[in-house]
This record gives structure tokens, C-alpha cells and sequence, in this order.
């Protein structure tokens, strides 16, 4: 292996080790236990619980294929703009994670887990789209607007497609017809 190249690596990677020592301190002196970040662990959890009492019970298991795949494409999406520097978030819940973990892992899948079982037979369209402009034009800017998160290169209107997809295949996912009984 190039030693130059090697080198070079463990230089970068020696750099991410110390901005992630600075982010702990970070985190540990200004961001854990405040109201924000109180906030973050309330929506982390209540919206699970929330969902387990009002669930469709027989329908659990695909609600649950539907929402897994909601938090394995948002967070990898979230993790992917973080990385570009597309934007940012001040009060995570754990500073080892970038993400947001309550967005990534509970808003969203279960917002989208609801709507797929309410009212189930209507126009996956317009539910989708009525989802898009909830979370790109409402949850985004209220979430600026306390001071969560910060978009650097990002608009809205660039949310508004992904969240559609996103609901669509979710969609998909829960209603194949392979969820039959074997």
C-alpha cells in the first residue's frame, strides 16, 4: 500500500476523532439537558408510544416494514447531506450521531406509519404529497425556527420531492401482496 496515501488517511481520520472530542465537550457543556434537548428525547419517545397505543394491531408488522425503511433512507439521507455540509443540527440527543435522531427515527416513520393506516383505501397521492408539505413546509422551518436545525445549502422546496418518494415506497412496502399468510 502507497505509505504516502496511508498517511494521508490516518491524518483525516485523526482530524474527525478530534472534531468528534470537541463535539462531545461541546455537547456535554451546552447542549445536554436543555430544554432543547429535552425536547428532542420527549419526540424521540412519545410519538412510539403514541403509535403503540393507537396502532392498527393487525397490521403491525407492516406498519413496522413500512417504518424501518423510512428510518434506514432518512437516516442515510441525513447522514449523506451531514456529510456534505448541506446542513446541520445543533441539539442532538446523542452527540455521537449526527442525524437527528428524533426525525430519522421516530418523526418521520411514525408520521408516515399513521397516515398509511389512516384511512387506507384513499388516493396514496394526495397523502403523499399532503405528508411532503407537512414536513418540508411546516416541521423544517418550526424546527429552524427553535433553533434545531440549520440548513447551509438546502431549501425546502428540495425536501418536497424526497418526502414524496419516501411515503410512496413506504406505502408500497405495507401493502404488498406478499404480506399474505404462508
Amino acid at each position: 500500500m502507497n505509505k504516502s496515501l496511508q498517511e494521508q488517511v490516518e491524518n483525516i481520520y485523526n482530524l474527525v476523532a478530534e472534531a468528534n472530542e470537541k463535539m462531545f465537550y461541546v455537547w456535554k457543556e451546552n447542549i445536554l439537558f436543555t430544554w432543547q434537548w429535552w425536547l428532542s428525547v420527549a419526540l424521540t419517545i412519545l410519538p412510539w408510544i403514541f403509535w403503540i397505543k393507537f396502532r392498527k394491531k393487525d397490521s403491525t408488522i407492516r406498519l413496522l416494514s413500512a417504518g424501518l425503511f423510512v428510518i434506514l433512507i432518512s437516516s442515510w439521507l441525513d447522514f449523506f447531506g451531514i456529510s456534505l455540509g448541506l446542513w446541520y443540527y445543533i441539539y442532538d440527543v446523542i452527540y455521537i450521531i449526527p442525524n437527528y435522531f428524533p426525525w430519522d427515527f421516530t418523526l418521520l416513520p411514525v408520521t408516515i406509519m399513521f397516515l398509511i393506516q389512516f384511512k387506507p383505501n384513499s388516493n396514496r397521492y394526495i397523502k403523499a404529497i399532503f405528508f411532503s408539505l407537512l414536513a418540508s413546509f411546516v416541521a423544517e422551518p418550526f424546527f429552524i425556527w427553535i433553533g434545531m436545525y440549520q440548513p447551509k445549502k438546502w431549501e425546502h422546496i428540495y425536501s418536497f420531492p424526497i418526502y414524496i418518494v419516501i411515503f410512496l415506497i413506504a406505502d408500497y412496502i405495507s401493502k404488498r401482496s406478499s404480506w399474505e399468510k404462508i
